[in-house]
């Protein structure tokens, strides 16, 4: 059996450390810094020779900094003789990005797949991709996982009378249908329309009953949080109580903690895939943790073992 060996990027070294924790393994020792010109030095201090490598870097502001110092990283373990290298990327860089969906506009969540390959990463971890297909860009394995059973196990506790699930446009549809279906609740359809290129949208009308009923809005992710206003308005206008609001990346913009705090949404539950800064956290905001998972499916990889059974267990 190889040596397992967990390393961490700048971008969030506190979910590695707790990684570490659950695994009962140190943290990898590595140097980085980023020199006056801009340029970012790594380098691995200890053996990693034959070694199977994890390296957990999600995509966080600085988001291309984040990027191009794991790349970095992966070349320095591919060049230390490391046996396997595995990317473990809580949320993937550029993941919006993955469809010519416009005239002349690249498809960077392909790129980013590439750039990862040719560095000299084996393996991809991530969780909740923005659009699924991104695990058709790779020719390596890509392990995609999910916070699903980690927040639909905190609403069960919470065990929210009349609940519904509600997603938040057409293509979120699939996801809360998961949720339904765990939760035991009916659903419903918000209808969305994104405004171009911008990170606003507008919320037209809704698919179902939500009168006099508490709402549960689930979706991959939070940014600016104009999306959940025009979520909560039209919930709001067509009769829903309480309103709760869950997603896997909390990516929060500036704006954004504002915008919940004003948003009349009860709770928003979100997970440590990227880090939550405590500036940002609002008072209804409640941060769940994927470590648990995140060391599970590490140790399932290191051992060879199923990840699906990861998912059996309760979260």
């Amino acid at each position: 059996m190889y040596d397992l060996k967990v390393f961490t990027g700048r971008a969030h070294p506190d979910l590695a450390r707790e990684v570490c924790s659950y695994l009962s393994i140190p943290l990898g020792q590595a140097e980085i810094k980023t020199f006056s010109n801009e340029n970012i030095f790594v380098r691995i201090n200890e053996s990693v020779r034959e070694a199977d490598v994890f390296v957990i870097q999600p995509s966080c502001s600085p988001v291309n900094d984040g990027l191009m110092e794991l790349l970095i990283m992966i070349d320095a373990l591919k060049r230390a003789s490391a046996a396997r290298i595995c990317a473990v990327m809580p949320y993937y860089p550029y993941a919006r990005s993955d469809k010519k969906d416009q005239p002349r506009v690249p498809i960077t969540a392909r790129l980013v797949a590439d750039l990862l390959t040719v560095a000299g990463a084996t393996r991809v971890v991530t969780i909740d991709l923005h659009a699924s297909q991104i695990q058709g860009f790779f020719n390596i394995p890509v392990d995609h996982l999910t916070a699903l059973p980690i927040i639909a196990s905190y609403f069960k506790k919470r065990a929210i009378p009349s609940l519904v699930l509600v997603a938040p446009d057409a293509g979120r549809a699939k996801l809360a249908a998961r949720y339904a279906e765990v939760l035991r609740a009916p659903m419903a359809i918000i209808d969305k329309r994104r405004i171009g290129n911008e990170d606003l949208a507008k919320a037209t009308y809704m698919v179902g009953d939500v009168e006099g009923k508490n709402a549960l809005l689930v979706d991959d992710e939070i940014t600016t949080g104009g999306s959940l206003v025009e979520a909560v308005g039209i919930l709001k206008d067509h009769g829903a109580k309480d309103i709760y609001f869950a997603c896997t990346h909390a990516v929060l913009t500036a704006e954004a903690t504002g915008r919940i705090r004003e948003s009349g949404v009860k709770e928003v539950v979100v997970t440590n895939s990227v880090p939550v800064d405590e500036r940002k956290r609002a008072d209804n905001i409640t941060v769940l943790s994927v470590g648990r998972l995140l060391a599970g499916a590490i140790r399932c990889i290191h051992s060879g073992g199923s990840i699906g059974r990861l998912f059996e267990q309760e979260w």
